[in-house]
């Protein structure tokens, strides 16, 4: 496979008379080079808006999203046939080993129904979510702890 180049475009910008940290708006806009537009802001404990998307929530969907679709691959090529998938993820952001706020751990936990004539027992979903987890390209490129936390139905 070549390199392949995803774009976002972010725009904010100010709408108050003044510029003080207390109260600048944190709400901004998203386009994805898909052509999806997602109205965000920054987490409600800086500031922003509760009913919009934040950096930590996209952080932990991308990570949640990655592991489902790569685990998908995975269970279509050893011929698994998945009925439903749904993750309960959820991120902590905490101060790191230098001591700066990070996503430090993020903890998946998926609920995946099989059916058809070859259902995988739960030694090979468990390395289904370990052959998921090795290749998903979003968990291979950041520091924070991911942890995935199957859970059978």
């Amino acid at each position: 496979m070549s390199a392949e180049t995803f774009t976002a475009t972010v725009h904010w910008e100010r709408t108050g008379a003044d510029f003080v940290y207390d109260t600048y708006t944190r709400d901004h806009r998203i386009e994805l080079g898909s052509g999806t537009t997602l109205h965000a802001s920054s987490a409600p404990g800086f500031l922003g808006a509760t009913d919009r998307v934040n950096p930590e929530e996209q952080f932990v969907s991308a990570l949640s999203s990655c592991h489902m679709l790569t685990f998908l691959a995975v269970a279509a090529k050893k011929r698994f046939v998945v009925d439903a998938y749904d993750d309960n993820a959820s991120g902590v952001l905490d101060k790191n080993a230098e001591g700066r706020l990070a996503m430090t751990r993020v903890v998946l936990r998926p609920r995946v129904k099989f059916s058809g004539d070859k259902t995988p027992t739960a030694d090979e979903i468990t390395q289904l979510h370990e052959s998921a987890h090795r290749g998903c390209f979003i968990a291979n490129s950041v520091k924070a702890d991911v942890v995935c936390e199957p859970r059978l139905t």
